[in-house]
């Protein structure tokens, strides 16, 4: 199973979330866990936990330019704590977004989707920041599932909203995770007309301790966000597929531009009512999640 994460404006905590996702997934049925450092603007995973650049992304990306089996991968990645593996990328944007150019114009993508199609493996692809243009597009839209992190506040929900379209065609799963206070989840799927998988804090602190940072002192917020991605993991590991997402067409969000509506036709024009995608099946599927 492919699961991206992106976001379209800011930083989020898409690799913290990468990460505590992959510690975090239901172990059922699941023999081997990769997170795939797949961002334009460079990795952070070889810092955090004090690993070398290679093995990794520029190891593969030189591999890739020779057909190679989907096996392949795992050669070029590196042991997390807790058994999860990492694919790291090198700290640079500048030369992360060379290699990772390299590997899409090699393979486009399908060695890390190949890789996670094998039985019993999952692999959380951090995309970073999605730009048009980004090298990482490819990656995502090879993905089962998309996850679009951003903040709930107008300037964060307006650089989602003006992207959904392109998003929508990206991938059958894609979602929005809200992170931090802004506006209501509800309030959020009911003017942007998208499904939501839930809400997180923003709490740099307790992501820090659980994805490499421990603080010197302990964190009570830890446990709740730990229990908070937990529940995401369950819902996003459920196989149950999710229908496309559809923008609204009247959005009430301060400074969020008016979407457009794909009719059923397949032309594009504004609809006269907004249209509604339906969420992600899981228990905590509409709610907001809270330690």
């Amino acid at each position: 199973m492919l699961i991206a994460l992106c976001s379209l404006h800011g930083s989020p905590g898409v690799t913290a979330l990468a990460v505590a996702l992959v510690w975090q997934w239901p172990k059922a049925d699941v023999v081997a866990r990769l997170v795939a450092e797949v961002d334009p603007a460079g990795g952070d995973l070889a810092m955090r936990f004090g690993l070398p650049i290679t093995p990794g992304l520029v190891s593969l990306a030189a591999a890739s330019r020779r057909p190679q089996k989907p096996a392949v991968v795992w050669e070029h990645t590196q042991f997390l704590p807790g058994g999860a593996r990492a694919l790291v990328a090198p700290p640079g944007g500048t030369h992360a977004r060379a290699v990772l150019c390299t590997l899409v114009a090699a393979q486009g993508g399908a060695l890390v989707q190949a890789v996670s199609q094998e039985p019993g493996v999952v692999v959380l692809a951090d995309c970073g920041r999605i730009d048009p243009g980004s090298p990482a597009e490819p990656i995502a839209r090879r993905a089962d599932a998309l996850v679009v992190v951003t903040g709930s506040r107008a300037d964060d929900l307006a650089h989602t909203a003006a992207r959904l379209g392109d998003l929508a065609r990206w991938t059958p799963r894609p979602g929005l995770l809200l992170v931090g206070d802004g506006y209501a989840t509800a309030e959020v799927e009911r003017e942007l007309g998208v499904p939501t998988i839930g809400r997180i804090p923003h709490d740099p602190a307790a992501a820090a301790a659980l994805t490499g940072h421990p603080p010197r002192e302990r964190r009570r917020g830890a446990r709740g966000l730990a229990r908070q991605t937990a529940a995401l993991a369950r819902a996003l590991a459920a196989p149950t597929p999710a229908g496309p997402l559809v923008p609204n067409t009247e959005v009430a969000v301060p400074g969020v531009p008016p979407q457009l509506v794909r009719q059923p036709d397949g032309t594009v024009a504004p609809g006269p009512q907004p249209l509604r995608a339906p969420p992600l099946p899981s228990a905590a599927a509409g709610k907001e999640w809270r330690p």
